[in-house]
């Protein structure tokens, strides 16, 4: 019995300390998007560490923040706000554009 109970405190332990680690704070990265055009153009991010993305559209017109690279992709309306987590990525650019302004809305993510 002993050994069972044991075990039980050990595995809630275990789960915990990850519960911990995975509330650990993720870097934040600010993206503006003005009726397409974003700013900044690169963002320069840790490669092999998850990552958040807060999107802003600051214009009148609505966007949306895609990348296929990425397999991401957010819609938003003027004047609102979100955010997209990424997962570690591997050193290298990955596109993003807006996808309702696609000849001045582009940039990208540079992972170092």
């Amino acid at each position: 019995m002993l050994n069972k109970r044991w075990c039980w405190a050990f595995l809630g332990m275990s789960m915990a300390m990850t519960a911990l680690a995975a509330g650990e704070d993720l870097p934040v990265f600010r993206l503006d998007c003005n009726n397409g055009v974003f700013t900044p153009k690169q963002l320069l991010v840790p490669a092999g560490k998850k990552f958040k993305i807060e999107i802003y559209n600051t214009g009148t017109e609505a966007i949306e923040f895609e990348s296929r690279q990425l397999r991401k992709e957010k819609a938003l309306s003027p004047q609102s706000n979100s955010f997209v987590v990424v997962f570690p990525l591997e050193p290298g650019e990955y596109k993003f554009f807006d996808d309702f302004h696609i000849q001045t809305g582009q940039g990208s993510i540079i992972a170092k």
